[in-house]
This record gives structure tokens, C-alpha cells and sequence, in this order.
């Protein structure tokens, strides 16, 4: 069993403090819009891998590649590394952490000229190329920054979620499909299933054991919400 601590879009004071080791998480997903700076600190705090998406609100981190210069960002150009230190990006990537297999995209539909946004045909591309760099393999966790289409999604521009999610989840079969991006605004949100996949919104966090490669999952949420 790993157990999970997912975070999303809100900075939580409790979370943001030495007492977060209580949880006792083998791992952190982040699923966007979040402050480097927290992501860095329980990356230090808890000493343990942290694996994150970007939100429409993060840098640009999907077009870097490393230069004798540091790192060029999609204009080629040399800048300081503007990922968060001792945090691993799956966005685009399949990566394997605290024995669970993570596919990721980031981003949210595009609505004006900010970062990490993207139309329905092109994050079509970039989920198909998940596709294939996960062999069609199934993941334990699919973590996006925004939902599918049609399920947890709003209807303004900016919370439409994306159509090509549903087929990543049929061909990818996560156990988890964990997104941010659509804020409860204190009240709580129902998870969503499609097949073997349980879809869970973790703003702005949530505890969650998972048991690798189609095992049974159990799941405590943040506040003291329990579920399976």
C-alpha cells in the first residue's frame, strides 16, 4: 500500500508546516497551481518524492530541455530552471515513484494567452503521445491539472475540461485519475468513475492509499472524509 498525499490549487496552512509529517505519505502529487515554494517544502520537510503537473497558473515547464547554458525555454532562450527543486514533472511523462506507475499532463483549456494552456486538438496531441510513451500500459494514477470533459468540469471557458482525457483513462485504465483546477469553494466534491477508474478532485488536498497494479484501494480524504 502507498499511501498518497495529493495537493491541488490551494495552499493549506496545515499543510504548509512541520505537522504535515503526521500524514506519514510515502508520496506527493501535485496537480498544479501551486506555489514552487510549497512544492520544495515537502519535497524537504517529508523526504519523499514529490511528482507534479503544471496549472494555467505555473511556469512554463513542458518545452524546457537542458543547454550548456542552463535551461531554454520555449523562446531558446537561457533561464534559471523554473521547476520546483527536488520535484520530479510528469507532464507528458510517464514516471514511476514510491513503486506506483504516474502518467501526467498538465495545463487547462486555452482561454487567453497565459502558460500551460491548450486547445482540445492540441492536447489530443500530447495525449496521445502519453499514450505511447506509457507502451499502452495501464497506470496506478493519471494526474492531470484539469478533469474530462463532461465530468467534474464547469461550464465557463476557462473550467471546460478536456475531451481527449476520456480516452487516456480508456486506454491507460488508472486506478486514480487525480485533477485539480475546478475550486470546491468549501463544499465537497463527489468522485466520478468510468470503469475501473475512480476520478477524485484533491483541492486542495487529500490522503489517499493506493495499492499498486489493480489491488484494492482505500482512500482517506483531507477534512476527515472517508471513501473506498
Amino acid at each position: 500500500m502507498v499511501k498518497v498525499l495529493a495537493v491541488a490549487d490551494e495552499v493549506v496552512e496545515s499543510i504548509h508546516h512541520p505537522q504535515v509529517r503526521r500524514l506519514r505519505p510515502d508520496l506527493v502529487l501535485a496537480a498544479g497551481d501551486l506555489p514552487w515554494d510549497y512544492l520544495e517544502f515537502l519535497s524537504s520537510c517529508l523526504d519523499v518524492p514529490v511528482v507534479f503537473v503544471p496549472g494555467n497558473h505555473d511556469p512554463q515547464v513542458v518545452t524546457q530541455r537542458s543547454g550548456l547554458m542552463g535551461v531554454l525555454t520555449g523562446d531558446g532562450m537561457p533561464s534559471a530552471d523554473p521547476r520546483p527543486l527536488g520535484c520530479t514533472s510528469a507532464d507528458g511523462a510517464v514516471v514511476e515513484a514510491a513503486g506506483l506507475r504516474i502518467a501526467g499532463l498538465g495545463g487547462s483549456i486555452r482561454y487567453n494567452a497565459g502558460a500551460n494552456q491548450y486547445t482540445q486538438r492540441q492536447l489530443a496531441r500530447r495525449a496521445r503521445r502519453l499514450v505511447r510513451r506509457a507502451g499502452d500500459r495501464p497506470v496506478d494514477v493519471l494526474l492531470t491539472h484539469s478533469p474530462p470533459f463532461g465530468l467534474g468540469d464547469e461550464d465557463d471557458p476557462p473550467h471546460r475540461g478536456f475531451e481527449a482525457l476520456h480516452d487516456v483513462i480508456g486506454r491507460l485504465q488508472p486506478t486514480w485519475h487525480l485533477h485539480g483546477h475546478i475550486h470546491p469553494y468549501g463544499l465537497q466534491k463527489s468522485d466520478r468513475h468510468v470503469g475501473r477508474t475512480t476520478l477524485r478532485n484533491v483541492i486542495p488536498w487529500q490522503v489517499i492509499d493506493v495499492e499498486p497494479l489493480d489491488a484494492p484501494v482505500a482512500a482517506v480524504a483531507g477534512g476527515g472524509r472517508r471513501g473506498r
